[in-house]
């Protein structure tokens, strides 16, 4: 393969970044297979009319991804595995169940952000416990992400808790805020696993009615009156399941809803780097004395990192119980996940591969809409990781079943739904899906059992 020549990007970038980037593109599309001899150094820099050096930086920076071996004497070869997003094998099921992002971004810059871990002073610091609010470090860098890509302006080191991802801190925030066999309002249709740990914990979920919205402010009121509850969990944009954003007037008034009935807030912002730039002020900018945030890097960087992180009300006494929650369920954060974190939110790559994310995740949510159309309700900031496919909840039950025998599986349309009116439908997940053409051929499997008397007729399509 001595004669491949890369089509080099324009821009500012260095030009070893645009090579590596151009070797990067021609691998994952095929043009270059694994097993394919890469032109030697000093060829290719004849080739593009650039340095050896240029070439041989880009060369080892691909290595160290993965994407190519390097053999004295032998020469540079794409590597076996190279390819993590290749199609899966047509009798595959497809899982749009899982509700991951695509996990391409981060993996490009994995093996590269190892490497140079190792060469941290603070490396070190790792090997004892850390503070059970975590190393000064990572909370540095975990406000700055909250501020840059969560506009939560009051987000500052010395406040913010790290968390060993979203679920454990929704678990460390209602155990601060609640006691077993006490209510948590939450929307009719939530997070699964608002569910599952309300189950495991006691905590007795009450649904509070929604629209087209989201939650409903009066409602709140209503239930907090009925029930007597002291905290609600809410998941202002892009709500899962069903994607709603809730605008600027409703925070507001669930604000007011909030002081009037001395309820605590528990907001969940898992998706609040797929927003626009203009989007609400958060819940813990509106009502910073009772708001607890719950934010992570799961959806937008990699959720293998497992890092979370917890912006507490300004009450010390709550800020504190968090503290004594994650010394009673780990005693410390872990570090070394958390810290190569801090290094990419330094040096700029944490925007890069978010910024990624969201771009991949525009282009799969407009692909979404193409092949189903009208069918999906508009996600409230443009793009998501996961639409929601609304529908009766008998009708959601069969379609998921022939989903699945068609070889795509989906989230159980009962797993969202705390109340019998809850809204009801089925959750797509994008962003799990490793290749664009394979999650194309799962939404044109579930176009056509979407069509009037499809039956099980559309078994055949995946």
């Amino acid at each position: 393969m001595a004669h491949w020549r890369p089509q080099l990007a324009n821009g500012d970038g260095p030009v070893y970044e645009r090579l590596l980037h151009a070797l990067e593109r021609d691998v994952r599309a095929g043009h270059l297979r694994p097993g394919d001899r890469l032109p030697p150094h000093r060829d290719l820099a004849h080739s593009l009319s650039v340095s050896v050096g240029t070439v041989s930086r880009a060369y080892v920076e691909a290595e160290r991804r993965g994407l190519i071996s390097s053999h004295v004497g032998r020469g540079s070869f794409v590597a076996q595995g190279a390819v993590p997003g290749q199609p899966e094998p047509d009798n595959a099921i497809i899982d749009m169940a899982q509700n991951a992002p695509p996990l391409a971004p981060s993996e490009r810059w994995m093996s590269e952000g190892l490497a140079r871990l190792r060469l941290r002073a603070d490396l070190a610091d790792c090997v004892n416990y850390a503070p059970p609010e975590g190393l000064p470090a990572v909370r540095h860098a975990g406000a700055s992400w909250l501020q840059r890509r969560h506009g939560l302006v009051r987000a500052s080191a010395d406040r913010i808790i790290q968390c060993n991802g979203g679920q454990h801190g929704l678990a460390l925030a209602f155990s601060a805020l609640a006691r077993p066999g006490d209510t948590i309002l939450c929307e009719a249709a939530t997070y699964a696993g608002i569910k599952t740990l309300a189950g495991h914990s006691g905590y007795r979920l009450h649904g509070v009615a929604m629209d087209q919205g989201g939650i409903a402010p009066e409602a709140i009121a209503r239930a907090a009156r009925d029930t007597g509850a002291r905290v609600l969990v809410v998941i202002p944009t892009l709500q899962n399941p069903t994607t709603v954003t809730l605008d600027a007037g409703r925070r507001a008034e669930i604000a007011n809803v909030a002081r009037k009935h001395d309820l605590l807030i528990v907001e969940d912002e898992a998706y609040r780097a797929f927003a626009h730039e203009n989007a609400p002020a958060s819940l813990a900018e509106l009502a910073p004395e009772r708001t607890l945030m719950v934010a992570g890097v799961s959806k937008a960087i990699a959720p293998g990192l497992r890092l979370g992180f917890l912006v507490p009300p300004e009450d010390d006494t709550i800020r504190n119980r968090l503290l004594v929650g994650l010394r009673a369920l780990g005693y410390s954060p872990p570090t070394i996940n958390a810290l190569l974190f801090s290094q990419w939110e330094q040096d700029g790559t944490a925007d890069r591969i978010a910024d990624d994310v969201v771009a991949e995740s525009d282009i799969r949510t407009r692909l979404a809409q193409d092949i189903l159309g009208n069918a999906l309700a508009t996600p409230g900031a443009g793009r998501s990781l996961h639409l929601w496919l609304p529908m009766p909840m008998i009708a959601a039950e069969r379609f998921t079943a022939q989903a699945l025998r068609a070889g795509v599986a989906l989230t159980p349309p009962d797993g969202p739904a705390v109340t019998a009116d809850a809204p009801s439908g089925v959750r797509l997940c994008l962003g799990g899906v490793r290749n664009r053409d394979t999650l194309e051929r799962a939404l044109r499997c579930l176009h056509g059992l979407l069509q009037p008397g499809s039956g099980d007729s559309a078994l055949g399509l995946v």
